[in-house]
């Protein structure tokens, strides 16, 4: 498959210089995985975002969460925002598998960490959902342990976009959606840092798809419908937004940045419906937390507030770059219904949008 990003097309949303790859992997240490089934009536997956090459449960991971809309079913947010840390890898995949993907995540971490003469007694794994019932026979709960297991295996540095892993069936603004991403490099206090953002798109109302500014969708709902194409009419569905950094941030801090995940999924034009889960969880590789000392002291190193607001903008930019690169790296899918589900690379570049 062609999998072309948004930039391609002649789209540069930038203000921010990116990174090499423009991924969230452009943040050290951080890799991607997909686990993909695409045949018959099952079209799902797995993606996981490993934060490091050390197991996160020994020395964890400074971290948030933010939920803007709460119609989801994710694992392990709760403590993640008490805690303020993570110790799994993040694994997103369909609504109906979070519990089975939860569990694979708990053996795995079990496994890795009894490796290293460590017994758990208790885990929180991390899984974010969006619904690709439209697209995936979804009561089939195809992704399970192997699948996991099978992901992080193949977690790198560069990874596919688009209708793979867990955005195989996913649907955005009524288009194919899919799995983006986009980095933002900053200069702060004459040193340089990423942000890198990830995102499982199945959101949106067609209509109110704009593309750099433009009110593309507003025309392309009128194509879709004389052509017989699935659409969306309302903004339903969800958005899962994982941000990486290496940016010496506290939880707190991280709770604000992603905030600023909504701006650039309103950029794109949605409102957040009812029927919308918008559900962002972020982390830092700077100012890990080590428990297997005694220490009852710990210090870490913080960006002053008043400088975070090019980390607040360069987020939004980096969002809204990796929902168009999620809809234009998809290929067009059908539906369980019958219905189409066009790319957004279908139409772009074309005179008559």
């Amino acid at each position: 498959m062609n999998r072309k990003r948004i930039r391609e097309f002649g789209y540069v949303i930038v203000k921010y210089p990116t990174g090499v790859k423009n991924k969230i992997t452009d943040v050290p240490g951080v890799r991607v995985g997909h686990w993909t089934v695409d045949e018959g009536q099952q079209h799902t997956g797995i993606t996981v975002v490993l934060p490091g090459e050390d197991n996160p449960f020994l020395k964890k991971y400074t971290a948030s969460g933010y939920v803007h809309n709460g119609f989801g079913k994710t694992c392990g947010l709760i403590q993640v925002e008490e805690l303020g840390t993570l110790e799994t890898p993040i694994a997103l995949t369909n609504t109906l598998n979070v519990g089975k993907v939860a569990d694979a995540l708990v053996s795995y971490m079990v496994e890795e960490t009894r490796r290293e003469g460590v017994e758990i007694s208790s885990l929180n794994p991390v899984v974010g959902e969006c619904n690709d019932s439209r697209i995936n026979r979804i009561q089939d709960r195809a992704a399970g342990e192997q699948e996991l297991r099978a992901a992080i295996a193949a977690a790198a540095m560069d990874f596919e976009e688009g209708n793979v892993g867990a955005g195989t069936g996913t649907i955005c603004y009524g288009l194919k959606g899919g799995i983006g991403s986009s980095s933002r490099i900053l200069k702060i206090g004459g040193r340089t840092y990423t942000v890198g953002i990830l995102v499982q798109t199945n959101f949106g109302a067609t209509e109110d798809l704009r593309v750099d500014g433009d009110p593309v969708g507003r025309r392309l709902r009128e194509k879709l419908r004389q052509s017989g194409s699935g659409s969306s009419a309302d903004d339903s569905g969800s958005i899962m937004t994982v941000l990486a950094t290496d940016l010496p941030v506290t939880e707190r801090q991280l709770y604000r940045i992603l905030r600023r995940c909504g701006v650039g999924i309103a950029r794109t034009g949605a409102y957040t419906g009812h029927g919308s889960g918008e559900v962002m969880i972020g982390f830092t590789t700077a100012n890990r937390v080590d428990t297997t000392g005694n220490q009852m002291v710990e210090s870490c190193l913080r960006l002053r507030e008043e400088a975070l607001n090019p980390v607040f903008d360069a987020t939004a930019e980096a969002v809204e770059e990796a929902i168009l690169n999620s809809m234009t790296a998809a290929g067009p899918a059908r539906g369980l219904d019958g219905a189409w589900y066009r790319s957004l690379s279908e139409f772009l570049g074309k005179e008559e949008l």
